[in-house]
């Protein structure tokens, strides 16, 4: 039992630290759309106009999906709670957690990078 309680506490521990990360890039989104807005309102080239709308279009895109990723932890945590007495299924909810897990890892990687791509486009413009 206390080595089941252990992969839940693990579990558990995944999805409140993704949970947090999600929120957190959800936040730098909105900080780099404010961004965006003030390089666009410098009425800078159409080369600037093009890019800083590609770059809006992929901040919608990227905020959509961490908000799918956020549901989805918390549809995880949810049946996390209710495993805690259920041995067979939690074996079963272990399993069905890599999924997640490899969707947390490529978003986390694209996040990284349209944010390097964002912040070379800021030292282009804002130097």
């Amino acid at each position: 039992m206390s080595t089941k309680v252990s992969h839940l506490s693990d579990l558990k521990f995944n999805l409140e630290t993704w949970k947090r990360e999600l929120c957190f890039h959800f936040d730098e989104m909105d900080t780099f759309e404010d961004k965006l807005e003030e390089i666009a309102a410098r009425a800078y080239d159409k080369n600037a106009a093009i890019q800083i709308e590609q770059f809006q279009n992929r901040i919608l895109i990227e905020k959509d999906v961490i908000s799918k990723l956020k549901h989805r932890c918390k549809n995880k945590m949810t049946t996390l709670h209710s495993l805690y007495n259920d041995k067979d299924e939690n074996i079963k909810y272990q399993t069905a957690q890599t999924p997640l897990m490899d969707d947390m890892r490529t978003y986390i990687k694209m996040h990284y990078e349209l944010k390097e791509e964002m912040m070379t486009f800021f030292l282009n413009w804002l130097a």
